[in-house]
C-alpha cells in the first residue's frame, strides 16, 4: 500500500478550494451554479410580478431555488449509486 498523501487545507487558496471540491463531487457546484440561476431569474423577473405580493414571490423563488439543488443532489447521489452498484465500476475491496 502507498502511504496516504499528508495535505494541509489551511494553505489552500479558495480557487483551489473550488478545484477540489468540484472534482470531490461536481453535482454540488451544477446545484450551486443552478441556485445562482434560479435566483438571477428571479431578481431579472421582480419588477414584473404583477399584483402578487413580495413575501409570496420569495417563497415561491426560494422553493424553487431549493428544488433546483435538492434535484442536483439527488442526481449525482443516484450516478454515484449507479456506478457502485449496478456498473460495478467501483473500487474492489
Amino acid at each position: 500500500m502507498d502511504p496516504q498523501k499528508i495535505f494541509d487545507y489551511s494553505e489552500e487558496s479558495p480557487a483551489e478550494r473550488i478545484a477540489r471540491k468540484s472534482k470531490d463531487s461536481p453535482f454540488m457546484i451544477i446545484g450551486i451554479a443552478g441556485l445562482i440561476g434560479v435566483c438571477s431569474y428571479g431578481a431579472y423577473k421582480f419588477k414584473s410580478r404583477g399584483k402578487m405580493s413580495t413575501s409570496v414571490f420569495l417563497m415561491q423563488l426560494r422553493v424553487a431555488a431549493q428544488g433546483t439543488v435538492v434535484a442536483a443532489l439527488t442526481i449525482g447521489i443516484g450516478y454515484s449509486m449507479a456506478q457502485r452498484y449496478l456498473l460495478k465500476e467501483g473500487k474492489k475491496e
